[in-house]
């Protein structure tokens, strides 16, 4: 089919023990491309469960440098590294972000992933650092990335044209900010994260984070138009 899956391997904020951090693949029907990685090589575990072959990964975004976005990717990296070390992987692996994601990444794995398999990255694992309203085109899909202006950390969100022309965008792991409605607006799929319910914004305190509640995310889909909206990025106490 021509249909586009989204399979969430996460959904939980930074300090989640009963879930893994938010991360996704997307399956547009040329390859998966994975948006951040989570906090760890729970990532590894959260593949196997969705029954995801690495072997089947060749992109992949980083939205920022924060931990339970960026560190996951480092396993990411090496597993794929082994699989090319051992003549089970074919092509390359890109991964895109913002320059100084990137930096870190790229000096998280020169520290810490043995040299035998760093020794990929530059010729079959690259990292591509991608400019605020910069495109390129990956798994089937055109992509555009876009700083979401985080008064935290510098972050990234994107739009993706998929293969039958339908709009997805990532917002990253903060509300939407009006500086980037014109990549927004008007989305057939918006991703949106929302820490909690409304109802509950006194007891998670949400926008001492920087983050949403559900309704804040269901008010701005409505101002943006979008026609579908799927939240993440939360709590994990009421996971049921």
């Amino acid at each position: 089919t021509n249909e586009t899956k989204i399979t969430m391997l996460g959904t939980g904020s930074a300090l989640v023990t009963r879930c893994y951090n938010t991360c996704f693949v997307i399956d547009a029907g040329e390859g998966n491309f994975l948006v951040d990685a989570g906090g760890g090589n729970g990532i590894l575990a959260q593949f196997e469960k969705a029954g995801i072959e690495f072997g089947s990964l060749h992109y992949a975004f980083l939205t920022h440098g924060h931990t339970d976005h960026i560190l996951g990717m480092i396993w990411v990296v090496r597993r794929i590294a082994q699989l090319v070390y051992a003549g089970d992987y074919e092509g390359t692996f890109t991964v895109y972000g913002h320059d100084e994601a990137i930096e870190m990444l790229d000096t998280f794995c020169r520290m810490v992933i043995p040299s035998r398999f760093y020794k990929y990255i530059g010729n079959r694992i690259l990292l591509c650092a991608v400019g605020d309203g910069e495109e390129w085109e990956a798994a089937g899909m055109r992509f555009t990335a876009f700083d979401i202006h985080s008064s935290k950390t510098k972050q990234y969100g994107f739009s993706a044209i998929l293969p039958d022309g339908r709009k997805l965008v990532c917002l990253g792991d903060e509300p939407y900010n009006p500086l980037t409605e014109r990549y927004v607006k008007h989305s057939d799929w918006l991703m949106s994260e929302a820490f909690c319910l409304y109802a509950d914004r006194e007891v998670f305190k949400p926008y001492e984070k920087y983050h949403s509640t559900a309704l804040d995310a269901g008010r701005d889909a409505s101002t943006l138009d979008a026609r579908n909206l799927l939240l993440y990025h939360t709590e994990d106490r009421n996971l049921a």
